[in-house]
């Protein structure tokens, strides 16, 4: 009779560690969530005037010039960064953000004047997409 009830009094704390171990077992072979569909956004950085009077027509040597290496945030309506990268050399740039609305903020870049102005832009999947992102920062040149 003693062993019939330790039985019943270990069954209630046996049953709870198995049942545990079968909540851990089923939750690990739960699907992993879908990830979330980017939108594939490009742009180019430059940085302009390069010559200090402009020429009719056009001189290709004063063409503004790539900027590398600036850093570009992409921040929601509500501020939060969701992106950011740095530019190549050939000043291009990519990102990939969820579909929505953001603002690019240019960041300071050494030797050049002040920041690129903020660019506003949607992101939408399946939709038509933005122009390619197209920063200008000032070189200062008058």
């Amino acid at each position: 009779m003693t062993l019939h009830r330790s039985l019943l009094t270990s069954f209630p704390a046996t049953l709870a560690v198995l049942l545990a171990a079968l909540a851990v077992v089923l939750g690990a072979c739960s699907p992993a969530p879908s990830p979330v569909a980017k939108v594939h956004l490009t742009g180019r950085a430059t940085a302009g005037p390069v010559c200090p009077v402009e020429q009719v027509p056009p001189d290709p040597s004063c063409a503004p010039r790539p900027v590398a290496g600036a850093v570009l945030a992409i921040v929601t309506a509500a501020g939060a960064e969701v992106a950011r990268a740095r530019t190549a050399g050939d000043g291009s740039f990519a990102f990939d953000v969820p579909e929505g609305d953001y603002r690019l903020v240019p960041q300071p870049v050494e030797g050049l004047l002040g920041t690129a102005p903020p660019i506003e832009f949607s992101a939408r999947l399946g939709g038509p997409q933005p122009a390619p992102l197209d920063v200008q920062y000032d070189t200062g040149i008058r």
